[in-house]
């Protein structure tokens, strides 16, 4: 009868442990899927960002391809009212001269 009574209470005391060590694993899991979460989270917000910054530098790109082809367009249109100018064409020659 003293036995039982001994192993009754070494099988509560084992079950105990093992309750606790299933507890710490439960906790430790839910901790490593709170870490996995938070890092997916970051993960698509940075996706996110770098999507958005990719789309600005494209935007940037066009705008500065039609400002370069404003300039020359500016450039082109300078360029044929100097020569029409007598002023400028006077400067030119005096150049040229020397």
């Amino acid at each position: 009868h003293l036995p039982r009574k001994r192993s009754s209470k070494v099988e509560r005391a084992h079950s105990t442990m093992m309750n606790a060590d299933m507890d710490a694993v439960e906790a430790e899991n839910q901790v490593e899927l709170e870490e996995k979460t938070r890092l997916i989270n970051q993960v698509l917000e940075l996706q996110h960002t770098l999507e958005d910054l990719s789309a600005r530098v494209d935007a940037v790109k066009e705008e500065n391809l039609k400002l370069k082809s404003e300039n020359q367009v500016l450039g082109q249109y300078i360029e044929n009212l100097m020569s029409a100018s007598s002023v400028f064409q006077t400067t030119d020659t005096k150049s040229k001269r020397k």
